[in-house]
C-alpha cells in the first residue's frame, strides 16, 4: 500500500484580536527545547516564509486513522507552544483580518524578497500538501501527467480562504488565486518522461528567475526530497477530517493513474490553458457552484463532479479500505460545508470577522 503524509501551514493569530501575530520564532524555540523531551516530537515543526506561520508535516502513514491521530496530535502540540508563546493556532488559508506580513530571517526568503518584491510580501497563505508514495521518478512523472485534471477538485474540496485584508473576495478559495502570482506556480503541460521533467525543471531554474529546484511551484511534482509525489493545489484545511479526505482522494488518484501507466493507457490530452480555467473555477466557488468536470472540462454541478472523482478512483479505494471513510467524509462536508462556507455563515451570524478567527481556532483544535 503507498504511504502518505501531509504537510499543513497553520496561520498563528492574536488571542484577543485575532489579527495575525509574528511568533513563530518564540514557538520555534520552545518547540526545539522540547524535542526528545518525554517522547516529544516538537521536531515536526519548521519555519515558513513569514513570521505569522508555522509548517509541520506528519510521518509518511499508510493508515488514514493514523494519520487523522498525528495531524489532532501536531494541531495540538503547535496551539499549546502557540499559546505559551502568547498566541493561537487557525487552519485558515489566510487571514479574515487586515494584516501587515513581516518576512522570516532567512538568506532564501531574503532573496526571494528581493527578486520578486510585493509578491513576497503578499504571500501570507496557508496551503496543505500531499505527498503519496511512489516508486521511481519514471512511475512518478506518469502519475502526474495523468491526475492534471482531477487536481482542481481537491482544490475545491479544501477551499478555506474567502477573505482577504478584511473583505469578501467572492472566491472560495482566494490562496488560489494569490499563489499563482508565482511565476513557476499552476497546472504543467504532460512531460512524458522522467528525462522530460527533470530538463524542464533544469531550463527554468536556468533562467535565473527561480533560486533552486524548491521554486518550482507546480501543482503536483516530483518531492526533491521524498520518493513522493507531491500534490500542493490545496488550501489547509479547517477540519481534520477534510484534510483526511484530501490525502485519500490523492493517494487514490496516484495510485489510479499509476495502474493505467502500467496498463499502457495514454494520459489525458489537456491544455494547460483550459486546466488553469478549472483551477481559476475552483477556487471561485468551490463546493457551491459548478466546476469543469475533469474528463470535458464542461461546467457541472459540483456535487456530480465529486460522485464521478469517488467512481474514478474506486478500486484504489477498495484496496485501501478507505471507500467507507471516503463516502462518510464526503457526505458530511456537503452537509455542512467547505471551510469557506463556515467562515461566511459565521460572519453571517456574529457580525465579526475577529469571531471568524476566534471560530477557526476552536474548529482547528476541535
Amino acid at each position: 500500500m503507498r504511504t502518505v503524509g501531509v504537510e499543513e501551514e497553520l496561520l498563528l493569530v492574536d488571542p484577543g484580536s485575532g489579527v495575525p501575530r509574528a511568533v513563530s520564532a518564540a514557538v520555534l524555540a520552545r518547540a526545539g527545547r522540547e524535542e526528545g523531551r518525554d517522547g516529544s516530537e516538537a521536531a515536526v515543526f519548521e519555519k515558513e516564509l513569514h513570521r505569522q506561520q508555522l509548517e509541520f508535516a506528519t510521518h509518511p502513514q499508510s493508515d488514514l486513522g493514523d494519520l487523522a491521530a498525528e495531524i489532532r496530535r501536531c494541531r495540538a502540540l503547535a496551539a499549546r507552544l502557540a499559546r505559551e508563546s502568547g498566541g493561537e493556532v487557525a487552519a485558515l488559508a489566510t487571514s479574515p483580518l487586515p494584516v501587515r506580513p513581516s518576512i522570516s530571517a532567512h538568506r532564501r526568503y531574503a532573496w526571494m524578497a528581493d527578486a520578486y518584491g510585493m509578491a513576497v510580501h503578499e504571500q501570507l497563505v496557508c496551503g496543505c500538501h500531499v505527498h503519496v508514495s511512489v516508486d521511481s521518478d519514471d512511475e512518478g512523472v506518469a502519475v502526474l501527467d495523468r491526475i492534471r485534471p482531477w487536481l482542481a477538485v481537491l482544490t475545491a474540496l479544501s477551499a478555506n480562504s474567502p477573505f482577504w485584508q478584511g473583505k469578501d473576495t467572492g472566491y472560495a478559495s482566494y490562496r488560489t488565486q494569490v499563489w499563482h502570482r508565482w511565476p513557476s506556480a499552476g497546472p504543467t503541460e504532460a512531460f512524458g518522461s522522467a528525462a522530460r521533467y527533470h530538463r524542464r525543471v533544469a531550463d527554468m531554474i536556468a533562467t535565473g528567475a527561480l533560486l533552486d529546484e524548491g521554486m518550482v511551484y507546480f501543482d503536483a511534482r516530483l518531492s526533491r526530497t521524498y520518493p513522493t509525489v507531491e500534490i500542493r493545489v490545496a488550501d489547509v484545511c479547517l477540519h481534520t477530517g477534510t484534510a483526511v479526505l484530501v490525502a485519500a482522494l490523492a493517494r487514490a488518484l496516484v495510485e489510479t493513474a499509476a495502474r493505467a501507466w502500467r496498463s499502457g493507457g495514454a494520459a489525458p490530452d489537456r491544455s494547460v490553458s483550459l486546466l488553469r480555467l478549472a483551477a481559476w473555477r475552483a477556487a471561485r466557488s468551490g463546493l457551491s457552484g459548478e466546476l469543469l468536470h475533469p474528463v470535458t472540462l464542461r461546467p457541472a454541478p459540483a456535487e456530480s463532479v465529486l460522485r464521478d472523482l469517488v467512481e474514478h478512483v474506486r478500486e484504489p479505494l477498495a484496496d485501501h479500505g478507505d471507500a467507507d471513510r471516503v463516502r462518510e467524509a464526503l457526505g458530511a462536508l456537503l452537509r455542512h460545508g467547505d471551510g469557506a462556507r463556515v467562515q461566511r455563515e459565521t460572519l453571517e451570524r456574529t457580525g465579526s470577522l475577529r469571531d471568524v478567527v476566534a471560530e477557526c481556532v476552536r474548529r482547528t483544535q476541535a
